[in-house]
């Protein structure tokens, strides 16, 4: 193969070309995504006022000019609350998606670079771990080591770092097939050196998109762990604890506990678009799980 037609020297043109022909849903979706982490990051300059302060005896207020999406049950500003916790709701999923892709994706590829025993133990452990209920497990560890952001991030990590390795390691099968990454084993080149040479670059694509489908997921576990109680812990608050704190506002005609409902399916269903189409524009198609 020669070194102009060579997968590994050409991703970065191929990424350049699928992002250049988005289509126009996939780009509202992507555009949405950027709005929410730029409110997530500049929540302190956005939010009209603290997350926790009390403005109000009243409670579930209706919207008004100092208060445009009305107070909570304690008279805070629903607004201030809601910027804020998309910005811990972001916070904690994208460090748990980054942790639990940067471990399973270099011990999937390990696993399929190194081949034999190694693979075999390795797969066998993950399946292992794959048998356990992911809430259960959770539930579990959070209720023995108690719920703090360091117990939620490296708990929820590792419960999805199982599905991570599962699928990197399935892409990387695919790819030590090629010829040009059995030349590379047969010129001597060390593991690491094919793994980021040549296994990386052919699998961008696809685990780009696995890290869209993870995020989403990360979010929505988060939820139900907060919105069951043994989450983000007030006063701070996510998205979870705001939909579980204002319940009772549905008995009062009020729609407080829909905003942040809402932020979270908005967020999920525009992940998943642009999702589908990268996916769609990718190469390399994901492997079915069996």
């Amino acid at each position: 193969m020669t070194p102009e037609t060579h997968p590994s020297q050409t991703w970065y043109g191929r990424w350049r070309t699928t992002m250049s022909e988005m289509t126009f849903s996939a780009a509202i979706c992507l555009g949405f995504l950027i709005i929410v982490f730029i409110i997530g990051i500049f929540a302190p300059w956005i939010a009209p006022y603290d997350e926790a302060q009390i403005l109000t005896n009243d409670s579930f207020m209706p919207p008004s000019a100092e208060m445009w999406l009305g107070s909570d049950y304690l008279g805070r500003d629903v607004l201030s609350r809601l910027i804020y916790g998309i910005r811990i709701t972001l916070f904690l999923a994208l460090t748990i998606s980054c942790l639990s892709f940067l471990s399973g994706v270099g011990l999937g590829f390990l696993a399929a670079v190194s081949g034999g025993r190694i693979d075999s133990w390795m797969s066998r452990f993950n399946d292992a771990m794959l048998s356990f209920p992911s809430l259960m497990l959770a539930l579990i560890v959070i209720n023995s080591l108690g719920s703090s952001f360091t117990v939620l991030i490296f708990t929820i990590a590792l419960i999805d770092l199982t599905r991570v390795y599962r699928v990197s390691r399935a892409l990387a099968v695919n790819v030590m097939v090629m010829d040009y990454v059995e030349a590379a084993v047969v010129r001597g080149e060390k593991k690491w050196w094919i793994i980021f040479h040549e296994v990386l670059p052919n699998t961008l694509i696809p685990l780009a998109a696995e890290f869209g489908i993870r995020f989403t997921y990360t979010i929505l576990f988060i939820s139900a762990l907060s919105f069951l109680g043994l989450g983000v812990q007030p006063p701070q608050s996510d998205l979870g604890v705001m939909v579980k704190e204002n319940m009772q506002a549905l008995l009062y005609g009020e729609y407080t506990t829909l905003y942040p409902a809402i932020m979270i399916a908005l967020i999920a269903v525009s992940m998943n678009i642009f999702v589908d189409w990268l996916l769609l524009q990718s190469s390399t198609k994901l492997p079915d799980e069996v």
